[in-house]
């Protein structure tokens, strides 16, 4: 039967024409972005990480600081100038949603299980509740002073926030929004994220470390120096990374040992700082120097710098999954 093998190449060649017109809808590759919010020049950098290429900036008015991504196509932002939180569709970089608040928005956290988006007010000691579709206002919860960085933990349960005037972290649950307890930290806590097995870190700007907290316990298991004003805080490869904003450093710290590793050489004044979704990565944006680093977890080497608009803050969760058209 001499005519089976044409017949299948046929079907083969067919199948790949009819799968074409999905394959150019949907884009041919996915990958990681990040979103980074540039408060000098009111706008957001959409950067291509694995071109290592900026691809646009989409226009955000009132300096935006503040980020989330959700990683199914959407991102938030929070621009303290103008109080605004505003919610986008990557895809398009339309606004879908937005919403003016009174007090002094700054940190940002998303739970997409719930979908409540969480805003500290800098100025008013609490921490907005929002519907993370419309964005309107459900609760507010009361916080120590000062407000700054939120995080949720890995598995969804708790929100910390870091409460700068008051060296201490409060943890809330995020089922109930009710406070399960608060925890006295190290000097001025800014940023802070959790670790993949629940322990969270705190970066101190005013004492120059990480406090590393049992949540569950409400102790402090840890204090580890790092450099000079430490901001945020990221997680990959089995170690955290802090970015210390007048060292222009970031500090690698053994999630094992909750020993310093190493110090890493980035941008001036580097603040945000996030993983990839592979982990294999970490990037940091340097606020003075316009751009961002792309570290290496594992060989702990600055493999790419990548530009961005002026004055990158990146406060928050910025990277995420998408689509490479």
């Amino acid at each position: 039967m001499p005519w089976l093998p044409g017949l299948a190449a046929a079907t083969r060649y067919l199948a790949l024409i009819w799968a074409l017109p999905s394959l150019v809808a949907t884009g041919v590759a996915a990958g990681d972005f990040a979103y980074v919010t540039n408060q000098n020049s009111d706008n957001v950098s959409v950067l291509d990480l694995e071109t290592g290429s900026e691809l646009r900036r989409i226009p955000v008015a009132g300096k935006p600081a503040g980020v989330v991504v959700d990683g199914q196509g959407r991102f938030y932002t929070v621009s303290p100038d103008s109080k605004t939180v505003r919610r986008f569709d990557a895809a398009t970089d339309r606004v879908i949603a937005e919403t003016v608040l009174d007090g002094g928005p700054i940190g940002i956290a998303l739970d997409g299980a719930r979908r409540h988006v969480f805003v500290s007010d800098w100025y008013n000691a609490r921490v907005w509740v929002l519907n993370a579709d419309t964005l309107e206002q459900i609760a507010t919860l009361a916080t120590g002073s000062a407000p700054a960085g939120l995080a949720l933990s890995p598995d969804g349960r708790l929100l910390a926030c870091a409460e700068r005037d008051a060296d201490a972290v409060s943890i809330f649950e995020t089922a109930t929004l009710a406070l399960a307890r608060r925890v006295q930290v190290g000097s001025r806590p800014f940023g802070l994220g959790f670790a993949p097995d629940g322990r969270l870190f705190v970066g101190n700007v005013g004492s120059d470390d990480v406090s590393v907290v049992d949540v569950s316990a409400g102790a402090v298991l840890a204090t580890v120096p790092v450099g000079a004003r430490p901001y945020g805080v990221a997680f990959a490869a089995g170690r955290a990374f802090v970015s210390n904003q007048y060292a222009d450093t970031v500090s690698v710290i053994d999630l094992g040992t909750l020993a310093a590793v190493a110090t890493i050489g980035v941008g001036e004044y580097p603040e945000g700082i996030d993983s990839t979704t592979d982990g294999s990565r970490v990037v940091v944006a340097n606020w003075f120097s316009n751009s961002v680093s792309v570290i290496d977890a594992t060989l702990l080497q600055v493999t790419d710098e990548i530009t961005t608009g002026d004055g990158p803050r990146a406060f928050g969760r910025f990277v995420g999954k998408g689509v490479r058209e």
